[in-house]
């Protein structure tokens, strides 16, 4: 039975014996010439081997929803929240005729796949400012976000605002949310999803209903709230800062680093703090602080690496560099080594730019005095960063020199707590949460 004889997006029955499946037909790679591929109506791809036992029906085309008027019921009972969509899996789905993920043909489809929410919370409106998986974001997306974040919590009838993104770099927005929301009163939930809204796995409902649940809370923190374990009981928020994506697919991907999730939270609405180190609940305008310097990068030090990295972005007038530096904060200082970065750093340094050390290891934090090449590149000026995640120290040190391009004022304000990512004490509990 040749497989060109199936058109993708047509619904069909495969009879295999006495068991039978009815899904929408796949693309399918070219090298499995001789296998049929079929979303089935859980949401989970099969595929099947063609051979003369294999009997297969047409029964129809999958057909392509059309966009529904979604008006959310107001409770009157409820707190309102507003919903900001940018894009991402949280927010897509198969195009059953091309087999394709794509966006949800309206943000407000998000209700029709969880309408629990509307049991927890009031939508006081869906924003979708632009639609674009989270690989594509940049600082200018960021800027958008902020603006329309603090446009909508000003606004006194409003608990609070959730964000849906991808999750690749959910965390990069998060800290620059962190960073960019002055005066913030009120709890912002950044919110992704692992698996599509088609699929029977699909974990945005849940994120979704527990961050509801978070909006109405006291705690007035940019938080990401998602699985924290592979089943579907409950969910963390985890400060925006201090939190990580820690696997490609898992549902509990987002692991909270240096320090406990700020809560604990059941799709129930049962709600435990976890970490009494947060902010409250306040009055006041929040501010869309958004200013920001582009020209910053994120380098990773590794064994025989070539300071001529260094000497590129030095070159093409960056004004500050990160640095996944190892140990403690150590890279090649050695004369006698022909890469050492010494004098790539002072060179650098001496031209204006900001150096940054943060921990090439996950958890824990620098110290430049335990080796003398630490104590070596402290003195040449570079700036040790504690336990800062090298994506927030990048997403704070542009936001940092957005403000100013004076090297020793941006050194303070790098070490200067703003929100939550320096960590005075690290929690013994927190590795591996």
């Amino acid at each position: 039975m040749a497989i060109n004889k199936f058109e993708v997006g047509e619904r069909i029955v495969v009879k295999i014996k006495d068991k039978s499946y009815e899904g929408v037909v796949m693309p399918s790679p070219l090298k499995a010439k001789d296998y049929l591929i079929i979303k089935l109506n859980s949401g989970y791809n099969l595929g099947i081997k063609l051979s003369p036992e294999v009997r297969i029906e047409k029964i129809g085309m999958a057909t392509k929803p059309k966009a529904q008027e979604i008006k959310p019921p107001i409770n009157p009972k409820l707190p309102k929240i507003s919903i900001i969509a940018t894009g991402g899996t949280i927010t897509s789905k198969v195009e059953y005729t091309t087999g394709a993920v794509e966006p949800l043909i309206n943000p407000e489809e998000l209700l029709l796949a969880t309408p629990e929410l509307l049991d927890v919370v009031n939508i006081s409106q869906i924003l979708s400012p632009f639609s674009i998986f989270s690989e594509d974001m940049t600082w200018v997306e960021w800027q958008k976000i902020a603006e329309l974040v603090a446009k909508e919590l000003n606004k006194k009838d409003i608990s609070g605002v959730l964000v849906t993104h991808g999750t690749d770099t959910l965390h990069y927005t998060s800290a620059a949310l962190s960073f960019m929301l002055k005066n913030l009163g009120k709890p912002v939930a950044l919110v992704g999803g692992q698996r599509s809204s088609d699929r029977g796995s699909f974990d945005g409902a849940q994120n979704l209903i527990c961050a509801g649940h978070y909006l109405k809370s006291n705690l007035a923190e940019v938080a990401i709230v998602m699985h924290a374990t592979t089943n579907d009981d409950f969910c963390y928020a985890i400060r925006g800062t201090n939190v990580r994506k820690m696997h490609t697919s898992r549902r509990d991907t987002f692991r909270p680093i240096n320090e406990l999730p700020l809560a604990k939270i059941s799709p129930s609405g049962e709600f435990e703090i976890l970490n009494k180190n947060y902010k409250s609940r306040s009055e006041g305008e929040v501010l869309a602080d958004t200013k920001f310097e582009p020209n910053v990068a994120l380098l990773k030090y590794f064994p025989g690496a070539s300071p001529d990295i260094l000497n590129f972005f030095v070159e093409k007038k960056y004004k500050g560099i990160i640095i996944e530096a190892t140990g403690l904060g150590h890279v090649s200082t050695n004369p006698k080594q022909p890469r050492n970065w010494l004098g790539a750093i002072k060179k650098a340094i001496d031209e204006g730019l900001f150096i940054g050390f943060v921990p090439q290891c996950i958890y824990g934090r620098l110290d430049p005095y335990v080796y003398s090449t630490g104590r070596i590149l402290l003195d040449a000026g570079v700036t040790y960063l504690g336990s800062m995640l090298a994506e927030t120290a990048l997403v704070k040190l542009g936001w940092v020199l957005g403000h100013t391009k004076k090297l020793e004022e941006a050194k303070s304000m790098m070490l200067t707590n703003i929100a939550g990512e320096l960590i005075d004490k690290i929690s013994p509990n927190s590795f591996l949460y």
